[in-house]
């Protein structure tokens, strides 16, 4: 599963790092990133879901590959 943020829709609110922080990592201003190219472990899955689910800018985007 891959997941990525929208850098033009994000509007630093956290809350994708708030519920799944070993996903999304936040830069000084609080716009969200996800390291690497976007892979994220079987554990992951559920909270980055959940993140995708509950962003208010829905910046954030999961995807299987």
């Amino acid at each position: 599963m891959k997941v990525r943020v929208d850098a033009s829709k994000c509007q630093a609110y956290g809350i994708c790092n708030e519920i799944a922080p070993r996903v999304f990592e936040l830069d000084e201003w609080g716009y969200a990133a996800v390291p690497g190219q976007g892979d994220i472990a079987a554990k992951d899955e559920e909270s980055a879901r959940r993140a995708e689910n509950s962003c208010p800018a829905h910046a954030v985007v999961v995807h299987q590959e």
